[in-house]
């Protein structure tokens, strides 16, 4: 996947709301393989840190 793709869909998960329900409804942890994490530039793995870090304090995600 690009980069500028990648972060782009973080970017929309990080911040999803709907009508039918809020962040822990719609969002899921982001799980990726070595050798794409390798793959990541900084702002890419800080925005999936974010979004995961997020994920553990709102919906109680384990690492």
């Amino acid at each position: 996947m690009g980069k500028g793709l990648m972060l782009a869909l973080l970017v929309a998960l990080a911040g999803c709301t709907t009508a039918s329900g809020g962040f822990c409804a719609v969002s899921s942890p982001l799980r990726l393989s070595a050798k794409a994490v390798d793959a990541l530039s900084d702002a890419e793995a800080r925005a999936l840190l974010t979004h995961n870090r997020k994920g553990q304090k709102l919906c109680g995600w384990r690492p």
